[in-house]
Formats: structure tokens, sequence, C-alpha cells
């Protein structure tokens, strides 16, 4: 066994580009005012059309482009950002670019990993531009929960199964949860190199529900830090794909659970699932 690699207390972002327009500049731009750190900035890039990526690193002594070499998904982006820093930085940011950040967030989610010493991952609160709050920090998805929350989310947004997964009911309290949502994260490194960082098979969602499910297996917690707040304000690349993001979304929902429920005896469980969020995906992309 390998001893674990040492790292410092520098801080990095990175971010995973593709074609994000005009929403990386507030991104870059806001990044002042989260933290009194020097901070590092990775984008890493899937293969932008729009030239926003390049120009940004032109601009900003402290922002890297780092090509992926193909669009590898928003984990296998992010891992490779990860990948480009050096040892120095000890302490990573995984964000989208459609973000705008709140003043002081990324230090009250360093400061809270001061009071979690085997936090791995932690999470601030999301807004919307409606100042809605999203629920960002969640259960792990199980068959009962899962199912029902799939089927009476649209028609019936209130209902239990929705209302437990979202931990709705939790409030705005500091707290350990299932998984955080990976558009905004920060990680000690060494809790990322520890699990492999984000598995590359989920090309896009349920990356963030996989990787806090295996952090939390290797002794690592989740932490909400609701103190920390940012904005997601939504960006130009995932506007045009949403047939396609639906599509992603139900298989991605598979793999998780599947790989959750291996050997012969779930393979009846495997099938109804698949072809249950088959269905599913059909009647929504409708």
């Amino acid at each position: 066994m390998t001893n674990p690699r040492t790292y410092g207390d520098q801080l990095a972002v990175v971010t995973v580009t593709y074609s994000p327009g005009e929403t990386l500049e507030r991104f870059i731009d806001t990044l002042d005012k989260a933290t009194q750190r020097p901070v590092r900035v990775v984008l890493a890039d899937n293969g932008s059309q729009d030239g926003a990526p390049q120009r940004a690193a032109e601009q900003h002594e402290h922002v890297d482009f780092v090509p992926t070499g193909g669009n590898l998904g928003y984990g296998g982006g992010a891992n490779r950002g990860v990948a480009s820093l050096g040892s120095e930085y000890g302490w990573i940011v995984i964000a989208n670019p459609d973000l705008e950040w709140g003043s002081g967030s990324l230090d009250e989610l360093i400061a809270a990993a001061g009071r979690w010493p085997r936090g791995g991952a932690f999470g601030p609160l999301i807004t919307e531009p409606t100042g809605e709050v999203y629920p960002s920090a969640r259960l792990l998805p199980s068959i009962g929960r899962g199912v029902g929350h799939a089927l009476f989310v649209k028609i019936w947004p209130g209902n239990p199964w929705s209302r437990a997964y979202r931990q709705s009911e939790s409030g705005r309290s500091e707290r350990t949860a299932g998984w955080l949502s990976g558009s905004c994260l920060l990680m000690r490194r060494e809790a990322f190199d520890s699990v492999d960082g984000f598995d590359p098979r989920y090309f896009m969602y349920f990356e963030d529900v996989d990787l806090g499910d295996r952090l939390g297996r290797a002794g690592w917690l989740n932490v909400y830090v609701p103190s920390a707040e940012i904005m997601h304000i939504g960006g130009a690349s995932t506007s045009k794909v949403s047939k396609r993001m639906l599509t992603e979304h139900h298989r991605s929902a598979y793999r998780y659970l599947a790989d959750r429920y291996q050997g012969l005896k779930w393979a009846p469980l495997r099938l109804a699932l698949k072809l249950g969020l088959t269905a599913r995906a059909k009647i929504q992309a409708r």
C-alpha cells in the first residue's frame, strides 16, 4: 500500500468549461470577494467553441486554460483539472462555471473544514437568481426514496419521499449529508485522492451522488455549510441540450443503483430499474 501524498495549504478552483459564454467572467470576477487567500483557477476545457475560456486565461494571470483532449463530461473534466495542479494545492474547489460567488463564501467553507477534521467535502448554500434555495445537501438515494421521488416529484412536489431525499425540513444548519451538489464543492485533496476522484463513467449527473457515497464509505464526511453562499446563475453550455440531458440523467441514475445492487439475485431489480428509467426518460423528453 502506497503512502498518501502530502499536500500544501494553497487553494485552487477547478471548473469544467464547455462554451460557457459570458457567465465565466462573472464567475472569475466575483471570486475575488469569495476569499482573502490567493487562488489559482483551472479551466478544464472539454472542447469549447466560443473562445471564452481561452480569453479568460489570456486576461487573468491566475487563470490557467487546461484542455482535456475531448468532451470527458463533468467528472472526467474535473479529474483532469485537479491532476494538473502541483502538490502545494491541498484545498480544491470544484465548481460549475455559471456561479456567482458570495462574499467570503470560500473562506467560510475553509473555516468549516477546521471544525470538521474528518470532513472530506464541504458544500455551500446555493440560491437561484429568484432567491429560491436549491436543495444541495441530500440523503443518498435508496430504492424506496428513489422510486417515490421519481414517480411523484413532478405531480406532487411535496411528497414524503422527495422531502426526505432532499432533506427539505432540515433547515439552514451546518450538518452532514449523504452527498453534496457537485456544482460547488470544497474538497480536501487527500480525500479526493482517497477515492480516485470522480468516477469518469458518469458523463453528467450522479457523479456527485456517487462521489459523496464513496467518500462516506472511505470514512470521510460530506458537510453542508449554509453560512457560505453562492448563486447559480445558469449558463449557456447546457441550455441547448435538454433532451440529451434527460437521457444522461436517467442513464446515470441506473448506473448508480445498478452498481450498488450487483449479483445474480438483484438481476430482476436491475432489469425493472432499466425499463422504468428508460420509459420515464422517453415520457419526459416529450
